[in-house]
């Protein structure tokens, strides 16, 4: 499966948030979203880098009780994984394997197209096994087999 198809079945809405906003701002903004990633945005198109709930975890380590108000661009992540919208599934799922990530950026050229995560690459192995098997129980039950 190609990753366009992926998001294609998502919202294309991608949050995202400025360097200057504090950490809490933006736990508020995962906890209001029911989400655990963003992107960090400069100009108009352009990703400085991503904030996930990982670095958050890691900024309370470092810094402590200072962490919650630390602007994100002393936060963010600024190596920021990243495939084509035409890479397959596994390309995606490869990159979260090396990287130990759960977000990969899904570019189109420069321009972001969308974002897939870990529980985006779970739920269509699922749908992709839930129809093997449906398959293979048709085949052997001779239903629907030409």
């Amino acid at each position: 499966m190609l990753l366009h198809h992926i998001l294609q079945g998502k919202s294309p809405e991608v949050i995202s948030v400025t360097p200057d906003e504090t950490m809490l701002e933006v736990l508020r903004l995962f906890r209001d979203n029911n989400i655990g990633f963003v992107i960090v945005r400069g100009a108009p198109g352009e990703c400085l880098g991503t904030l996930s709930e990982r670095d958050c975890c890691r900024a309370i380590a470092e810094y402590g009780t200072e962490a919650p108000l630390m602007r994100v661009a002393d936060i963010m992540n600024l190596s920021v994984p990243t495939c084509s919208m035409h890479d397959v599934l596994p390309v995606a799922m490869a990159i979260m394997t090396e990287r130990r990530t759960r977000h990969v950026l899904v570019m189109d050229g420069d321009t972001l197209a969308g974002i897939v995560s870990i529980g985006d690459v779970v739920k269509h192995r699922l749908e992709e096994a839930m129809r093997t098997e449906q398959d293979l129980h048709n085949y052997i039950a001779g239903v629907s087999y030409h």
